[in-house]
């Protein structure tokens, strides 16, 4: 991406506050200016977009390959992923596999399903800007990508991302957890697989990885049917969710009394949550 989108992005972001904190404080005439001037940063944004775009090279040419010239982006979400911030590409992974996931996995799906790569290492600093953003001015974006919570300290789980967006209960991490996890990021993986208009051996992959784990859910790796992982990782999935969650209902309700805005994103330093651990169960005793 151009530098002169991203900086247009962060005028954006700004300019979105402004507005906010506008009307918030019923300035009504500022509001209305910095709303004239938010569209026309956006015209602008849109067009430095498009002349990002133009200047790669066409499908066909050297350097495109198969997969960026279309197809699997194509039958799963659409879009040119290369001119996407990298927030974007880590939540059109998420948003796909709909449970909390290590960088390694994130990267993986965005390359198997939206024909892109990034390196994992990459995630390591997007989390903690994330968090400096939503300190500086919560809310102003539709979505954050934050961390899951353990269940017993409500701090974050290491090496896990999650989306703002989505229920307390879906990003608390239990000891269940995990397996569950596995088996709905499975059912979704095979779901996206059998939507492709076209195979995809990168997604075929993935799917075996999960199919392997799963009893029942395939015989080797040329012989993956979607369906039959989805019926074997439900009927798994349906031993262990209702103890799973129960622990992660519990483990939301703490949060939501315990922490505050941004701890319930970004969890709570290790020592607070310990400390808050031990004063609940000081009350339970």
């Amino acid at each position: 991406m151009s530098e002169g989108v991203e900086i247009l992005e962060r005028r954006l972001d700004r300019l979105r506050v402004a507005v906010r904190e506008a009307v918030i404080a019923g300035e009504r005439d500022r509001a209305s200016a910095l709303r004239r001037e938010l569209r026309q940063a956006e015209q602008e944004w849109e067009q430095a977009l498009a002349q990002a775009a133009e200047s790669l090279p066409r499908a066909g040419e050297p350097g495109v390959s198969g997969s960026q010239a279309g197809g699997p982006r194509a039958a799963v979400g659409g879009g040119d992923s290369p001119l996407l911030p990298l927030r974007e590409q880590v939540y059109e992974a998420l948003a796909l596999l709909a449970v909390p996931a290590a960088p390694r996995l994130i990267a993986t799906v965005h390359e198997a399903f939206f024909a892109t790569t990034f390196p994992g290492s990459k995630l390591t600093s997007l989390k903690r800007d994330e968090e400096r953003s939503f300190r500086t001015a919560p809310y102003a974006r539709p979505y954050y990508i934050c961390a899951a919570l353990t269940a017993d300290l409500l701090a974050p789980a290491r090496g896990l991302l999650a989306v703002s967006t989505w229920p307390m209960e879906c990003r608390v991490i239990g000891s269940l957890s995990p397996r569950v996890d596995f088996l709905t990021a499975a059912i979704n993986v095979a779901a996206a697989v059998e939507r492709l208009t076209q195979p995809v051996p990168a997604a075929r992959r993935l799917l075996w990885r999960f199919a392997a784990s799963i009893p029942g859910a395939a015989e080797d790796a040329n012989r993956i049917d979607p369906r039959r992982v989805i019926h074997a990782a439900e009927a798994e999935r349906e031993v262990h969710e209702p103890g799973d969650r129960e622990a992660r209902g519990a483990g939301a309700r703490r949060a939501r009394e315990q922490l505050d805005e941004v701890q319930q994103l970004f969890g709570a330093p290790l020592r607070t949550a310990a400390t808050q651990a031990g004063r609940t169960q000081g009350r339970r005793a």
